[in-house]
């Protein structure tokens, strides 16, 4: 993740902006501008860590939103602590070394997203652990908060997942609504895979036996089985894997940390899981903000 990039710096600002950081009326009425601070931002819970690299961008950020003088920032945090590591219940993750007041105002805008971030860093770990010693890979989807998709899907790759496409120009994937509108599944399939760009994949979403023996007969790249149990989906897996050797399998639909074994069990590539980004429950940080002694 590149967190000076434009892109999420942008994100960054916007939150920011939100929070309307450069008139924190409560902290300019009573604390000393001057004042210089230790934030130490704690793990309340175990989790799987992620969006450090937010801190120092917030902060830099803010400083040039700022009205008032903020002055030098560090930013501290141990080797062994950083995205993708699990941390237990209580460890610090950072210690921010700023002016009080900078500290004050952006504490809501770090714990916020961090949180978030931990939160399905740390789901999307339990679903890697869960299909281990599987050949079967989880994936996000794109149901996620809109405007911070890449912060959510960065979170999904921190927690050992693999991000599917980023958005609708990032590859090709045929679902129902594309087939009924465009003519049935060979139509459509056809019409993709004869037009697609070079590294776009072509992936076509099945519901039945019909639609998946016509995906097989179109010679689909890939094939996205949806909400089919694991014993309708150990069959087509066999069904494809006998026809188009090389084609990859996913499946999804109603996919849980009960259920996504048996899933994986059955052979397929991937697992979509929807509930890593849109039901993730976020991780509970806090700051402790203590002044400098000189």
């Amino acid at each position: 993740m590149d967190w000076k990039s434009k892109r999420i710096r942008t994100i960054l600002e916007a939150a920011l902006a939100e929070d309307k950081v450069a008139n924190d009326v409560t902290t300019s009425l009573t604390v000393d501008p001057k004042l210089r601070a230790t934030g130490t931002i704690l793990a309340k819970q175990a989790c799987v860590v992620s969006g450090m690299g937010s801190i120092p961008v917030i902060l830099d950020i803010f400083g040039k939103m700022s009205n008032g003088p903020v002055g030098r920032f560090e930013v501290v945090s141990h080797p062994e602590i950083f995205d993708g590591v699990k941390v237990r219940a209580g460890q610090p993750l950072a210690v921010i070394r700023h002016n009080a007041a900078a500290l004050l105002s952006t504490e809501r805008v770090i714990l916020n997203l961090m949180q978030r971030m931990c939160g399905i860093a740390t789901l999307t770990r339990d679903f890697v652990n869960a299909v281990a010693r599987t050949k079967t890979k989880v994936l996000d989807t794109r149901k996620t908060i809109p405007g911070l998709r890449i912060l959510d899907k960065y979170a999904v790759s921190c927690g050992g997942g693999v991000n599917h496409r980023l958005d609708l120009q990032d590859g090709i994937l045929i679902k129902n609504n594309h087939i009924s509108l465009g003519g049935g599944l060979l139509v459509v399939l056809e019409k993709a895979m004869k037009s697609h760009k070079t590294g776009q994949v072509v992936q076509v979403e099945v519901r039945s036996d019909v639609e998946l023996e016509q995906a097989i007969a179109g010679g689909a790249p890939s094939i996205l089985l949806d909400n089919m149990t694991p014993s309708q989906t150990k069959k087509a897996v066999k069904k494809i894997r006998a026809a188009l050797p090389e084609t990859l399998i996913e499946s999804s639909g109603n996919m849980n940390l009960k259920t996504v074994r048996k899933y994986a069990l059955t052979g397929v590539d991937f697992v979509s899981v929807g509930a890593l980004t849109h039901s993730a429950t976020a991780v509970d940080l806090s700051m402790r903000i203590t002044a400098d002694v000189y």
